[in-house]
């Protein structure tokens, strides 16, 4: 067994595949649309399918407006360089939501952005410490 794929569900399609593509340097490795259901199916991930898990963003085309909650907490991306990667997603236009530096209580460097229906995703060292 293994971890195929996290759903989305987002509000502007485009706006959501330019951040994941271009901000965070996705792939958009397949998308269908649903004219009967009214609904676009998006895949995005930094590899192909078989062999990675990948982020699932459905699109239902009447709804403009989702409530996030509270269980939810956050995708994690493993990025060689934390402060490299923020600055290179601020430079792209991406929302830093906590800046690069060390996670409160221990040693791991992290910061947390934020894709554009709020849903947060962490970045963590390659070389995690705790």
């Amino acid at each position: 067994m293994r971890i195929l794929h996290t759903m989305l569900r987002v509000t502007n399609l485009e706006k959501s595949l330019y951040f994941y593509t271009e901000v965070l340097g996705m792939k958009l490795l397949r998308r269908h649309d649903y004219p009967e259901g009214k609904f676009t199916l998006a895949f995005v991930g930094y590899g192909n399918e078989e062999d990675n898990t990948v982020i699932e963003l459905t699109h239902n085309w009447d709804i403009d407006h989702y409530d996030l909650g509270n269980a939810f907490g956050h995708i994690a991306i493993e990025v060689d360089d934390v402060y490299a990667a923020v600055e290179q997603i601020r430079a792209k236009g991406g929302k830093i939501v906590r800046e690069a530096g060390p996670m409160m209580h221990g040693k791991t460097i992290l910061a947390f952005v934020e894709d554009p229906d709020g849903y947060k995703i962490e970045l963590l060292s390659t070389d995690r410490q705790d």
